[in-house]
């Protein structure tokens, strides 16, 4: 009798904790948010010139959604997220600051949190930064171009 008692009483907490896993479980950011797009390519940008871009998306949740968190890869990029939920079926945007200090070529991610999700999704930004004589080449060839 003792056994039968405890295989119940294990049945019922497993029932019961099963019963009260988060109806998240299982997902991901990206099922929530749909970004128009996932990576923005700034193309050549002028050393010490800041650039920003706006990561659109909407809510395709069944409830609001909270932005847990946006944060980047590195202090040169500055994401601005929504601080309120955001209705089902409602757009909103992830604002992602680029302070162009270093030369080169860069790809940085921003990592976004959803509130009640477990595995979180990346949005990217990409460019080149040109010191002022090859940015003033650049902006030189672009317009030659445009004109024929």
């Amino acid at each position: 009798m003792k056994r039968f008692l405890l295989a119940v009483s294990a049945l019922l907490l497993s029932a019961t904790m099963f019963a009260q896993a988060p109806a998240t479980a299982g997902q991901k950011a990206s099922d929530v948010l749909k970004f128009k797009e996932l990576t923005h390519d700034f193309g050549k940008i002028k050393q010490g010139v800041p650039v920003t871009y706006d990561f659109v998306f909407s809510n395709a949740a069944t409830k609001p959604v909270v932005i847990e968190s946006a944060t980047a890869s590195c202090g040169c990029t500055t994401p601005v997220k929504p601080e309120a939920p955001i209705a089902k079926g409602k757009q909103d945007k992830i604002t992602a600051g680029f302070n162009a200090g270093v030369l080169g070529t860069f790809t940085k991610s921003i990592t976004v949190k959803v509130a009640g999700i477990d595995a979180p999704m990346e949005i990217k930004i990409t460019g080149e930064v040109l010191n002022d004589v090859d940015y003033a080449k650049y902006e030189k060839e672009k317009g030659s171009k445009k004109s024929k």
